[in-house]
């Protein structure tokens, strides 16, 4: 049986993120006039705005890829083809799904279902993308293409900036209730999707200071099969040299490291961290992408 390769796992990664975002902004954002910001934001006011003039309205993912255009080929002339082709990838797919989801299913929810099933749909959506190492084009690119010609601004600040800018517009349009509404689906995007792109698997990290530490650390990888790793450390008040302990356990592991650690050392002093993600052995190990590019090759 053929292995599916990293690249060929991205790429339906890319499609399936796509189709799920372009699903939360045709059933849940634009039957309520929810604009979030970027280009689908943009989008669906050019679509409210011509529908006297054009019977519906211009297409979603028309109005999308065309905004798209001009950002692409402002890219291109700055950072090159290979920067581009993930990021045209995803957009591409994500105007076409704008362009097929309105065929099957539009339902008409209250504003804040709508809000809430709109961002944990694009969270999901934005995270698989992300994953990839992808972005769906629009605000995105274009805060990076803008922060190379502004010293001083990170990424982060120009998009903020932009995605205020189409919100502020979706206000001006939709009115307040609407906009409000937005800034609910946009946070529960963020969480979303940084749940995805930073890790689930959440671990507790322990630091434990024990004059000890010798037979601590022998206890907890033997008990625990953990590993152990001796940090320096000095205690201030008594400016005497202590030894300090670092272990990452599993949630269920907590009750057990405290007792193993207080059975070898009653004195010991425990503090216990929660962490995001653990790679390495015992917990997750990092796949290597087969593509060999560098990481900056696309966004």
């Amino acid at each position: 049986m053929r292995i599916v390769r990293k690249r060929e796992i991205d790429f339906l990664r890319m499609i399936a993120g796509s189709g799920i975002m372009a699903a939360a902004v045709v059933w849940f954002y634009e039957p309520q006039g929810l604009v979030t910001g970027g280009m689908t934001g943009l989008a669906i006011i050019v679509k409210h705005i011509t529908e006297p003039l054009i019977p519906g309205g211009v297409p979603l993912g028309v109005s999308t890829f065309a905004m798209n255009i001009p950002i692409f080929l402002w890219a291109y002339r700055q950072r090159g083809g290979t920067f581009l082709l993930r990021t045209l990838f995803s957009t591409i797919c994500l105007s076409l799904w704008l362009q097929i989801l309105p065929a099957y299913w539009q339902p008409r929810q209250d504003y804040l279902l709508s809000a809430l099933m709109g961002g944990l749909l694009t969270g999901i959506g934005v995270g698989l993308v992300l994953q990839a190492k992808s972005t769906t084009g629009g605000a995105d690119l274009l805060a990076v293409l803008i922060q190379r010609h502004l010293a001083g601004r990170t990424v982060v600040e120009i998009l903020l900036v932009l995605d205020a800018a189409v919100v502020f517009l979706g206000f001006g349009v939709f009115g307040s209730k609407a906009a409000l509404y937005a800034l609910i689906a946009a946070y529960v995007t963020s969480k979303v999707s940084d749940r995805l792109t930073e890790g689930i698997k959440f671990a507790k990290a322990a630091f434990v200071i024990t004059e000890r530490e010798n037979q601590v650390a022998k206890a907890l990888m033997e008990q625990l099969k953990r590993g152990v790793t001796a940090i320096e450390a000095r205690g201030m008040y008594s400016n005497s040299a202590r030894g300090m302990l670092y272990c990452v356990v599993s949630r269920r592991e907590v009750v057990r490291l405290k007792e193993i650690v207080y059975g070898e050392d009653p004195r010991a002093f425990i503090s216990v961290t929660d962490v995001r993600e653990v790679l390495g052995e015992g917990f997750d190990v990092y796949e290597k992408r087969v593509s060999g590019k560098k990481s900056g090759d696309s966004i």
